[in-house]
C-alpha cells in the first residue's frame, strides 16, 4: 500500500509540474510536428532519464542542498538569465524565414533521445523544484523513502512527467490544427512573453529573498 501511495504522489506532483508551458514542451511539440510521434517518444525518454537521477539524488540530499546557500543563490540568479535566453530564442526562431534555422534545427542531426538528455541536463531549474517538493513530501509524511520505497516514488515521478508532457504536446498539436493563427502568434509572441513574465517573477523572487529582508 505504501508503494502504491509513493507512485501516486510522485505521479501527481510530476504530472502537474510538467504541464506548464516550458521550453522542453515547446521543443517536444516541434519534434512531433517535424519528426513524428516516434521521435517525440525518444525525446521524452531522454528527458525522464535525466529526471530520474535528479529526483533520486535530490531525494537523498534534499536537506543538504537547501542548506547550501551559495548553491541555491547561484541557481536562483542563473534562472533569470536562463529564462531570458529561452524567451529570446523562441522570439528569434519565430521570426526567421523558412530556410533559416529555428529552435530545433540546431539539434536536428542528433538522435532525439540525446536531444532530450542534453536539454533536460541543462535545465537546472528542476533542482530547486524537486528539492522543495521532496522536502515537503518527506516532512509531511506523504511519501516513505525507507529501503526500496523511494524507487516507487521515483517511478511515479518519471511516469507523471512522461504522461504530462505527452498530453501537452498532443493538446498543442490539436490547437495548431484547429487554429490558423497558432504558428503566427504563439511561437514568436505568446511563448516569449510567457518566459519574459517568468523571468520578471524570478527577479522579484530573488530581490525579496536576498535584498528586501537583508537588513531585517
Amino acid at each position: 500500500m505504501t508503494a502504491l501511495k509513493n507512485i501516486l504522489v510522485g505521479f501527481i506532483v510530476s504530472f502537474i509540474g510538467s504541464i506548464p508551458l516550458g521550453y522542453l514542451n515547446v521543443i517536444g511539440f516541434e519534434i512531433f510536428l517535424k519528426l513524428g510521434f516516434k521521435s517525440l517518444l525518444y525525446f521524452l525518454l531522454g528527458i525522464i532519464i535525466v529526471e530520474m537521477f535528479v529526483v533520486y539524488f535530490t531525494l537523498l540530499f534534499a536537506k543538504q542542498l537547501v542548506d547550501n546557500k551559495k548553491l541555491m543563490k547561484a541557481i536562483d540568479f542563473f534562472a533569470i538569465i536562463f529564462l531570458l535566453i529561452i524567451a529570446y530564442t523562441f522570439y528569434a526562431s519565430g521570426n526567421v524565414e523558412v530556410d533559416q534555422q529555428g529552435v530545433l534545427e540546431k539539434y536536428i542531426n542528433y538522435p532525439t533521445i540525446l536531444i532530450g538528455i542534453f536539454l533536460s541536463g541543462i535545465n537546472f531549474l528542476q533542482i530547486p523544484f524537486w528539492t522543495g517538493w521532496n522536502l515537503y513530501l518527506i516532512n509531511g509524511n506523504y511519501i516513505s523513502i525507507d529501503n526500496k520505497r523511494k524507487f516507487f516514488y521515483v517511478a511515479g515521478t518519471v511516469i507523471g512527467t512522461f504522461g504530462g508532457m505527452l498530453s501537452l504536446v498532443l493538446i498543442l498539436n490539436t490547437l495548431a490544427e484547429n487554429t490558423g493563427s497558432f504558428s503566427k502568434y504563439v511561437i514568436p509572441i505568446i511563448i516569449p512573453l510567457l518566459f519574459l513574465v517568468l523571468a520578471i517573477v524570478q527577479i522579484v523572487k530573488v530581490f525579496r529573498k536576498y535584498y528586501l529582508n537583508k537588513d531585517k
